[in-house]
């Protein structure tokens, strides 16, 4: 027994002493009440160190079992007994504390080598404010894990979300493909492939879901021992604090949800069959742009096609990706630009309160501060001043043209229909540009079709 500690009698799973320890055919060992929790989350009876497979149910580890009641009886005689509170060199009864060392110490043991030009203080004195450093250091490690926990909860919640549109987004796919000829399933059959690809690649999440189980698991562990450390008796206590402290101390930086973490849902909805339409020499109609969902604010819903946008007065539970507007009613196109001109027309008729136009890539679109700088737009029945106000006149509007033309530095609005120009910008662009679109109060745009005009 002397030469086990307690690491080598912990169940892998909860890193406590083994209750009721089995062991697998590969031979690992867990308490029985961890493996059949841990079984509860996966389709099969695999190892949760090797994983392996296990066919039969496995038997009590009586081996392991005597081993960790034996110790943990010795343990509790050991403390009980009060040995610890003996000078292991002297055999004489710690009073003192080194402040260098910091550890105990008994009499004899200020006339060694080993502690000259010491310093040394009763320790009676000492261990009250060792024990509110720590305890001030687990405060902060119990605030780590809620916070921890916390954005656990959002990983959760977005890889829920990514599985959604993964699934959404090969429904539109099969849908789509379905008004195509037989001999284009191959082209159906490349693209689903792809989506699942990157549904794969975007699932890798789950490990680090994973990580972070064990990082909150290995935290909540820590901070039991330090708990139990707190009721040791003071000598025992000011044995242990310096390697307790190196243990609460010991940070790792939280994990952060990274740009571009949900389904890239235009590669496979944008203008798809327009894209196949090339392929085929057939009529499909294309979209000069195309909405970008991971951008929607909440309460904007998108058309299956990823051309129209409506405000609903229900949020819809979405991930809070950097991506996201979180104050303002828009969305942005899912291309960027940055030379040559570009046109696309934008139904308005359906909708009361607009704003449309382009912003740069980098513009801030979390808070209230979007429309402060590096925006170009019209607006019609907006209170705030959210760009050029299209006259209020222009009732009958039905639609806006926006012509960009990156390099001369100009962003164009005029009404199509009766070729009425509105509004002109002159700039220089020194950014990458997107289309951003904005609509109030259960209104709708929609972006035309080239072929429509």
């Amino acid at each position: 027994m002397a030469s086990l500690s307690e690491d080598d009698l912990s169940c892998p799973v909860c890193h406590e002493i083994f209750k009721d320890p089995v062991v697998l055919s590969c031979g690992h060992s867990f308490c029985k009440e961890c493996l059949q929790q841990f079984w509860r989350t996966k389709e099969t009876q695999e190892c949760p160190v090797c994983r392996s497979l296990s066919r039969h149910e496995p038997p009590c580890n009586l081996g392991l079992k005597n081993l960790c009641e034996s110790f943990l009886k010795e343990r509790n005689e050991r403390r009980s007994s009060g040995s610890e509170e003996i000078c292991s060199l002297h055999s004489e009864k710690l009073k003192l504390f080194c402040l260098e060392d910091k550890q105990p110490v008994c009499l004899v043991c200020l006339t060694s080598e080993k502690h000259d030009n010491h310093t040394f203080r009763p320790i009676s004195e000492v261990v009250s404010s060792y024990r509110e450093e720590l305890k001030t250091a687990m405060k902060s490690l119990k605030e780590k894990l809620k916070h921890n926990k916390n954005i656990k909860d959002e990983f959760e919640k977005t890889v829920q979300h990514i599985k959604s549109q993964a699934e959404h987004t090969e429904h539109q796919i099969k849908q789509q493909f379905e008004k195509l000829h037989q001999f284009l399933r191959d082209e159906e059959e490349a693209t689903i492939t792809a989506l699942r690809e990157e549904e794969e690649q975007k699932k890798q999440m789950m490990e680090k879901l994973e990580e972070m189980n064990r990082h909150i698991s290995a935290l909540s562990h820590t901070i039991k021992d330090m708990e139990e450390m707190m009721t040791d008796n003071d000598v025992c206590f000011l044995k242990k604090f310096p390697v307790s402290m190196e243990r609460v101390q010991i940070s790792q930086p939280d994990p952060q949800m990274a740009s571009g973490a949900l389904i890239h849902v235009s590669r496979y909805l944008g203008n798809l069959q327009f894209r196949v339409w090339k392929k085929m020499q057939d009529i499909v109609q294309n979209t000069p742009v195309i909405l970008d969902p991971n951008t929607a604010f909440p309460h904007l819903v998108l058309s299956d096609d990823l051309t129209g946008v409506r405000f609903s007065g229900n949020k819809q539970p979405l991930p809070d990706n950097p991506e996201r507007f979180d104050y303002h009613d828009c969305v942005l196109g899912s291309e960027g630009f940055n030379s040559g001109t570009h046109s696309w027309d934008v139904e308005v008729k359906e909708s009361e309160h607009w704003s449309l136009g382009v912003t740069t890539a980098s513009n801030q679109r979390k808070g209230r501060d979007f429309f402060n700088t590096d925006v170009w737009s019209v607006q019609y029945g907006l209170i705030e001043e959210f760009g050029f106000c299209v006259e209020q006149d222009l009732e009958d509007l039905e639609c806006v043209r926006v012509h960009l033309d990156y390099d001369r530095g100009t962003v164009s609005f005029s009404d199509p229909v009766t070729n009425t120009h509105l509004h002109t910008f002159t700039t220089t662009f020194t950014d990458t540009l997107f289309p951003f679109f904005c609509t109030y109060s259960f209104s709708c745009l929609r972006i035309l079709p080239v072929n429509s005009q």
